[in-house]
């Protein structure tokens, strides 16, 4: 089967389709396979990226692998 022949059968299979929770979940699937996935941020996420961005080249940050020793060690604590 063609790419064309399967978007086809796709499309006529939910045209019969009736039940809104179930084209729910086919479109949040869609959604999720999109080639153009636009995320809309509030201007504060926005704000919050771009401080994050400065703490980073700031040298703010640790590594997950130093967080991963340190939770290992306080869980071997107890």
């Amino acid at each position: 089967m063609t790419t064309l022949q399967l978007k086809r059968l796709l499309i006529n299979r939910i045209n019969e389709i009736d039940d809104i929770a179930f084209l729910n979940e086919i479109k949040s699937i869609l959604d999720s396979k999109s080639k153009q996935q636009i995320l809309k941020l509030t201007q504060e996420q926005r704000l919050e990226i771009h401080e994050s961005k400065k703490e980073i080249e700031k040298g703010y940050y640790i590594e997950q692998s130093e967080i991963d020793q340190e939770v290992e060690r306080w869980a071997n604590e107890k």
